[in-house]
């Protein structure tokens, strides 16, 4: 038996870390709880071995796993995304794995001898502290060590009972933890995840009893709770009994009696609530019939193969998806599907599972751990073998010899791309994966990525083309109004042109509904002084604050720090103050204002709190219960509501201002989705598109729903500047909560660029990130461009061994290769 181990720890370091098995019976790819400094972690092993290291081992706490959770594809897929990516080996595996639930982590909190002199040490307790800390957080301090004092040696309070017990914030606790007076000793544990559920039970035979003995034993609250049970089959959750009209007690009464027992099952997950009928017995035309043909064949032929499904908004890409799966699923084979966000989840989970069952599994953050771990659990043991889900469920534990194919719908969006380390794109990891398993992979969307579109231009991958909408139904018609003559002929800045108020109220006057898009939150976007000029921005980010008039409150949408609306400039005192631009929520007070006789919907992050918040929207809306939606961006992809036959485009172009080389690309991808909620029912559809830039190519492409002419014209200025997808690119960004410290850090990796630059890599920088400082970090950065990506993370990879040697630590840090923002 090997004596050591290889464990893969989720920590910012570049490294696995050796312990000695002692009585562990541990796999390759399972789980181990292991002693980290003074906590205690979960990693993965991925090696076992007999070779001591350099320093004492310590013993593996426990083995979580008896068999690996991570096959050895998924090992490789995690270690391929660690060297693309140039991320911690460590973080990688935790962010593969969605099952945090399974170990209970505790804290428990000693007092030190250093503790035991401050406490009784009047002139420590008081003097020495009371320049730094209130009078009240010195006493609460005091509270901490006297309780900690009088505590069991031998069984010391965990960190939820000190809070409580003494009214202690995390940040007190640190603070005495600082000051050595006290310390704490991590005994985190593996616990059993599944979520239970109580069930009253009746008891054997007991129904022929109550039938003579209800009368005369059982008053009428008791008979309602037993009358319950036998309707539900002598088996009810105790959740729904609490529901009837009768006192709490009843249910305790009868389980004294012995009539009812009350015992724990694991809990049934439920997909959706979503009403939306799926598309069961869609019939598929000739175009459709072609694009299932060729998935079909790349499926069948069990090799690796991409193909990027093209087909222009309503063209029934969804049906060649399901169609594609329900022939995976009946060869006893498994499928996954991939959708860009949490709220696309729901409508996508209610077709697969109504026409695959219980055979489909969802996966994405909304769920609580113990619903993920749960999910996560049906997959691995080959109880679900469809899978959908968002950005994650890249990483579902299908059985590698099992996967056939892998769906990416909207393939193009940018919320597959991950903002913290690892910082992968899960479109790009799927292709991986299904190189690795050999499986087909199938990118689809209206708007390709141009990266994905260049692909195909090389015979990269395979090209699926729908061009027309089902049942021949046109595209909707685009017209432009021009903001500028709006302004000349009225005089005024107006959030809807004539035009538009035009086009709604014929929509409404006809029973048809409309859609108006506004890609910003809030109700304003920015509150000035117009005595001073001062704008309020974000004490934790270099951004200015949005004013939300319906919470009466200022928000920053980064960080999400929040104050009420000022009375007076925070500069000058000056009490004029100034509302500027416009927000989803202004739009929606307005509508209310121009049209009341209108049932009006949000969609933003602002309305979509709830878990189900997003699908109870579209459900009213597909309804007919809604005549008008107002939303954000959120609105404008994968969403099939047949009585919208008007979108209206707000600020069509806020987003080719801002300093990003995929700005034009974006506006097209965004005008081009909204612009397919439009007329995909049996009346045709119509797109007013209000800009000040209407001459912008992006905006006359999209208007004639020209993506290859978009593309051709977009690819030659990428091609010229030497941007993707024709070169290689990453951020490098510096950040430090010391403006000094980003300065010394960013001069230090900038000499050491210059000194080493390998020809074929162009280093730009270091300069101020566009947002200099955010959540309360200063942030500097150098852009990368490469013709060989091997040469780039080459450089990377060198750079950050170097800054490890001058002491910068790999926290202050971020590689962001592929970098789909450069903000």
């Amino acid at each position: 038996m090997p004596e050591f181990c290889d464990v893969a720890l989720p920590v910012p370091l570049e490294m696995v870390f050796t312990y000695r098995l002692g009585d562990a019976a541990l796999v390759v790819g399972g789980r181990v709880l292991v002693p980290f400094r003074a906590a205690r972690l979960s990693g993965i092993v991925i090696k076992l071995h007999d070779s001591p290291p350099s320093v004492k081992a310590k013993d593996v706490i426990a083995a979580i796993d008896l068999a690996p959770v991570l096959d050895s594809v998924l090992l490789k897929l995690g270690e391929w995304i660690a060297q693309y990516y140039l991320a911690p080996i460590g973080q990688v595996f935790a962010t593969m794995l969605p099952l945090v639930a399974e170990i209970k982590h505790a804290w428990v909190y000693t007092i030190t001898e250093a503790g035991h002199s401050a406490l009784y040490d009047s002139a420590t307790v008081g003097s020495s502290r009371r320049s730094k800390k209130s009078i009240d957080d010195q006493m609460i301090e005091y509270e901490v060590l006297n309780y900690l004092a009088g505590s069991d040696a031998e069984s010391p309070p965990r960190e939820q009972t000190l809070r409580s017990a003494t009214g202690a914030t995390k940040e007190i606790l640190s603070g005495l933890l600082r000051k050595k007076w006290i310390v704490r000793e991590d005994i985190s544990q593996i616990r059993d995840a599944t979520r239970k559920v109580r069930v009253a039970v009746l008891r054997t035979n007991i129904n022929s009893q109550m039938q003579s003995e209800a009368s005369r034993k059982l008053n009428q609250n008791q008979q309602t709770i037993m009358l319950a049970l036998e309707h539900g089959g002598g088996r009810v959750h105790v959740e729904s009994l609490n529901e009837l009209n009768v006192p709490r007690g009843t249910l305790a009464t009868l389980v004294k009696r012995e009539l009812i027992e009350i015992v724990e099952e694991a809990r049934e997950f439920t997909l959706t609530r979503s009403q939306v009928k799926a598309p069961l017995d869609f019939e598929l035309n000739v175009a459709q019939q072609e694009a299932l043909r060729q998935i079909d064949a790349a499926v069948e032929a069990r090799s690796f193969s991409v193909s990027l499904l093209h087909g222009v908004t309503g063209s029934g890409k969804t049906a060649v998806y399901l169609s594609a799966m329900q022939k995976v699923l009946a060869s006893g084979r498994c499928a996954m599907m991939l959708v860009p966000e949490i709220g696309l989840t729901p409508a996508a989970a209610a077709n697969l599972h109504r026409i695959f069952g219980e055979r489909v599994a969802i996966l994405h953050s909304a769920l609580s751990n113990e619903e993920r771990a749960e999910q996560w659990h049906r997959i691995h043991c080959g109880d679900a073998r469809i899978v959908v889900g968002t950005r994650s469920a890249v990483f579902a534990p299908v059985k590698s010899e099992d996967l056939a194919l892998i769906v990416i719908d909207e393939e193009h969006d940018s919320s597959y791309k991950q903002e913290e380390t690892p910082r992968y794109n899960a479109r790009d990891v799927a292709v991986m994966r299904g190189k690795f398993s050999n499986a087909a992979v199938v990118l689809g969307s209206a708007t390709p990525s141009l990266e994905s579109f260049h692909n195909t231009q090389k015979g990269k991958y395979a090209l699926i083309e729908l061009r027309e909408r089902v049942e021949q139904r046109p595209l909707p018609e685009v017209e432009i109004v021009d903001l500028r003559q709006e302004f000349q002929q009225t005089g005024q800045e107006q959030i809807f042109s004539r035009r538009l108020i035009e086009e709604v109220s014929a929509r409404l006057d006809g029973g048809e509904q409309a859609i108006i898009l506004l890609n910003r939150r809030g109700y304003s976007a920015i509150v000035l002084c117009r005595a001073c000029g001062e704008t309020v921005q974000c004490k934790n980010c270099a951004i200015a604050m949005t004013h939300h008039k319906g919470a009466a409150r200022l928000e920053c949408h980064y960080c999400g720090y929040r104050v009420p609306v000022p009375h007076m400039c925070p500069k000058c005192a000056s009490d004029h103050i100034f509302f500027l631009g416009t927000g989803s929520e202004k739009v929606e007070e307005r509508l209310h204002a121009a049209f009341p006789q209108a049932r009006i919907g949000r969609l933003d992050r602002d309305t979509v709190r709830g878990r189900h918040d997003f699908e109870r929207v579209l459900n009213q809306l597909n309804a007919g219960e809604i005549d008008l939606l107002v939303g954000t961006q959120m609105i404008a992809k994968g969403h099939d509501i047949h009585g919208v036959t008007l979108v209206g485009v707000v600020g069509a172009d806020f987003a080719l201002g801002f300093p990003d080389f995929r700005a034009a690309e974006r506006t097209f991808q965004l005008l081009t989705q909204v612009a397919g909620r439009a007329g995909r029912g049996s009346t045709p559809g119509k797109v007013i598109l209000q800009t000040y830039y209407p001459e912008h190519y992006a905006i006359q492409f999209a208007q004639q729903h020209d993506f290859g002419g978009f593309a051709a014209k977009e690819l030659q200025y990428r091609r010229w500047m030497h941007y993707p997808p024709f070169t290689a690119i990453a951020n490098l960004l510096v950040r430090s909560d010391k403006l000094d410290q980003v300065l010394r850090y960013s001069g230090e990796i900038g000499k050491w660029f210059n000194k080493t630059t390998t020809e074929g890599v162009r280093v730009m920088g270091p300069a101020a990130a566009p947002i200099t400082r955010l959540k309360r970090d200063y942030r500097y950065h150098f852009v990368l461009k490469a013709q060989s990506r091997e040469k780039l993370n080459g450089v990377l990879r060198a750079m950050l061994k170097n800054a490890a040697e001058q002491n910068i630590p790999r926290t202050n840090l971020i590689v962001d290769v592929d970098a789909l923002s450069l903000l």
